[in-house]
């Protein structure tokens, strides 16, 4: 999608996931990410479907989050293909790839995933689905 209210709408999912994943990547590589930022992006109801199919609601997703800080120095994590897929009544559904990169780790882990975010003042994460990308 481009121009036009869906093309501004598809700018702000792209600049929201790579603001969410930056955030992410600091934190898990030991620099300043800032916890408290990362869980009010959620909405309260946030459940994750991660790859492996296990559903975490939100603490349980803070709860990991916080006891992985600095157990990946020197991760990178890329974004690509960000793609809003359809939007109504106040909800985004956005599709993208997050690829994990380590230091001296090739090529990187990738997943696919599929987003639902509200759209409120900021956009905030409702639910988000991952799928291991093959290697």
């Amino acid at each position: 999608m481009s121009g036009g209210v869906s093309g501004g709408l598809e700018e702000a999912v792209r600049a929201e996931v790579e603001r969410h994943h930056r955030v992410l990547q600091d934190w898990l590589g030991g620099g300043p990410g800032d916890l408290a930022a990362f869980g009010a992006a959620h909405a309260p109801a946030f459940t994750l479907a991660g790859p492996d199919g296990t559903v975490l609601r939100l603490e349980e997703v803070l709860d990991q989050v916080r006891a992985a800080r600095g157990t990946a120095p020197g991760l990178r994590v890329t974004i690509r293909d960000v793609r809003l897929v359809a939007h109504a009544d106040g909800l985004l559904v956005a599709a993208y790839e997050e690829w994990h990169h380590r230091p001296g780790g090739g090529a990187g882990r990738g997943r696919r995933a599929t987003a639902v975010l509200l759209r409120e003042p900021a956009l905030r994460w409702l639910h988000l689905q991952e799928t291991w990308l093959p290697r």
